[in-house]
């Protein structure tokens, strides 16, 4: 069970075994990355905050406090830290010009074409998934769109595949709130993904 190796892990980690963290590392960077691309303004940012989340994990397990993960599930307390990073990235920003290249990310995901997919009315046929690689484009202006937080609930939900329990922690939201964002995020993502059909059409 992936939480249980974590958990094996992190017990290494707190033992000062810095291969375990390597470990550690490698297993969660391309999330934490690729949430970090979805919430900042460029890809040098979404970098520094995912090494800045690695880095607070590191001093977390080495501190006597211990991490202060609770119950949490390793993947939703390191995504939580992960999100903080990038908001704090986010508003040392504030009055500058807000492009979203880190948006590309999305590229490299293990999209869940079955949430995105569905919102855009594609299929999952071969022929079908061709066209979602043409319109590729039309899904990262869709979610530049967006609100930020509708953004990072996306991107939980149906970019990283969290559940919707683990997606409700790392975002410090209740089971019932985390739905009701991710339904209206749904909702405005198909809304920016219908106008952009009709104008490509």
């Amino acid at each position: 069970m992936p939480d249980e190796e974590d958990l094996t892990l992190l017990a290494r980690c707190r033992a000062g075994d810095r291969a375990a963290f390597a470990v550690f590392v490698r297993r969660h960077q391309g999330a934490v990355l690729r949430l970090c691309r979805a919430l900042t303004s460029s890809a040098a940012d979404a970098e520094d905050a995912a090494q800045e989340t690695f880095v607070q994990v590191w001093r977390a397990l080495s501190s006597t406090d211990g991490d202060k993960r609770g119950d949490a599930p390793v993947k939703a307390w390191l995504l939580t830290i992960a999100r903080h990073a990038a908001w704090r990235r986010h508003r040392r920003r504030v009055g500058e010009p807000t492009h979203t290249d880190g948006l590309e990310a999305v590229d490299a995901a293990p999209v869940a074409w079955g949430a995105l997919g569905e919102a855009a009315g594609w299929g999952q046929d071969p022929e079908a998934r061709a066209a979602a690689v043409e319109k590729k484009a039309c899904v990262q202006q869709a979610l530049q769109r967006l609100s930020e937080s509708d953004r990072e609930v996306i991107v939980m939900r149906d970019v990283l595949g969290l559940s919707g329990d683990e997606a409700a922690r790392a975002l410090g939201l209740s089971l019932a709130a985390e739905k009701s964002r991710l339904h209206r995020a749904r909702l405005a993502l198909m809304a920016h993904l219908g106008a952009c059909r009709e104008v490509q059409s």
